[in-house]
């Protein structure tokens, strides 16, 4: 899911390849447990466990696939994977609908940090061509229409966030293809979780496909901020 030869860190010097592996490696296994726990056992301690240890790992990827001075897209993309990293793990110590605003809050927050990541790029997006941005505004609306009956006291905060992932999605686009589809398979996870918890909808394995494409959509966006600083290590803002 992450590109194993994206980049090493010159902190590692000499070291830099073999612990640019291991992180990949970790990571592919903390995704192979995670999956497969989700198959079997949904609810274990190792199923639990894993899902926590995913952000950090996947930081631990980006922090090897990246060369120090790390620039404003970087440290960004960390603070995106730790409010991820919260919106997983806070939940398991709060009970009821305080555990899912956590996890609502701890996501939206990820998603602006990400936003704020690819702001600089927007001009590479596609808000240069505003027809490619209604598929995402409808794919918003339909979702909020489709779930804000059952939100309730809910309803702004999925509101907001759906505006927000939207709106991260359409600047990824400008990272490239790679965090373009990124994007588009984190609003797919998102609107799983939405649907289930608002609508009732669930598919067979509900809880594996939210997985799948939380990690999958989150692993394409890393690619691609190491991509971008490959070659574009420190944009400025504009």
């Amino acid at each position: 899911m992450v590109e194993l030869g994206a980049g090493v860190d010159e902190d590692f010097e000499g070291r830099g390849v073999p612990v640019r592996i291991a992180a990949s490696a970790a990571f592919m296994i903390v995704v192979l447990i995670h999956l497969v726990g989700q198959i079997f056992a949904s609810s274990s301690i190792v199923t639990e466990g894993s899902q926590v240890l995913l952000m950090p790992v996947l930081a631990a990827v980006l922090w090897t696939g990246t060369t120090s001075p790390r620039g404003r897209l970087v440290v960004m993309a960390f603070v995106a994977l730790f409010f991820s990293w919260v919106g997983d793990t806070l939940p398991r110590f709060l009970d009821g609908e305080t555990g899912f605003a956590a996890m609502i809050a701890g996501f939206l927050i990820a998603q602006v940090f990400y936003v704020v990541a690819f702001w600089p790029y927007r001009h590479q997006s596609i808000l240069r061509q505003p027809l490619l941005v209604i598929p995402y505004a409808v794919a918003a609306a339909v979702l909020v229409a489709i779930c804000f009956d059952g939100a309730g006291e809910l309803a702004v905060p999925v509101i907001l966030y759906a505006l927000v992932i939207a709106a991260m999605a359409v600047l990824a686009t400008g990272l490239g293809p790679v965090a373009t589809m990124g994007g588009i398979i984190f609003i797919i996870s998102d609107a799983l979780i939405a649907l289930r918890a608002f609508a009732g909808f669930e598919l067979p394995g509900h809880s594996f496909w939210v997985m799948l494409t939380y990690i999958l959509g989150q692993s394409l966006l890393i690619s691609a901020v190491e991509a971008k600083v490959a070659v574009e290590p420190n944009p400025s803002p504009r």
